[in-house]
């Protein structure tokens, strides 16, 4: 059985908003999410220019990936997301915490200059054990 354990060490700080490290014992399937963003149907920039739309679209993207391969929210252990402004750092916390509650996967926040097409304001990369 796989069991999903947040740790910090006892001298290093632990923020609220993430977990300092999971440790995972049991685990049977790894599962490793591309970059996801917010698609429209054609593959091109859904809600342009509205962070919070785009980053709820690109949690979604994540969770359904994770899913398709078994798993739920619960089972993401680790987030790398990249923000091509990092002033919506304040809300892109909420937003993390409707899907992970307070306290999430150990997660990296990396504020970048682009993405891979203009338009796109978020890009989340996830791992997963099933």
């Amino acid at each position: 059985m796989t069991k999903i354990e947040k740790i910090a060490a006892k001298n290093v700080y632990d923020p609220p908003a993430y977990s300092q490290a999971i440790r995972v014992t049991g685990a049977q399937t790894l599962v490793f999410v591309s970059g996801q963003v917010a698609y429209d149907h054609q593959g091109g920039v859904l809600h342009p220019s509205d962070f919070k739309a785009q980053a709820r679209e690109a949690f979604r993207s994540v969770v359904e990936q994770v899913q398709a391969a078994g798993g739920t929210a619960q089972s993401i252990v680790k987030l790398n997301t990249y923000l091509t402004d990092v002033r919506h750092r304040a809300d892109l916390v909420p937003i993390r915490e409707e899907i992970f509650g307070k306290k999430l996967p150990a997660s990296t926040l990396v504020g970048v200059t682009a993405l891979a097409q203009p338009g796109w304001m978020i890009e989340v990369e996830a791992i997963a054990v099933i």
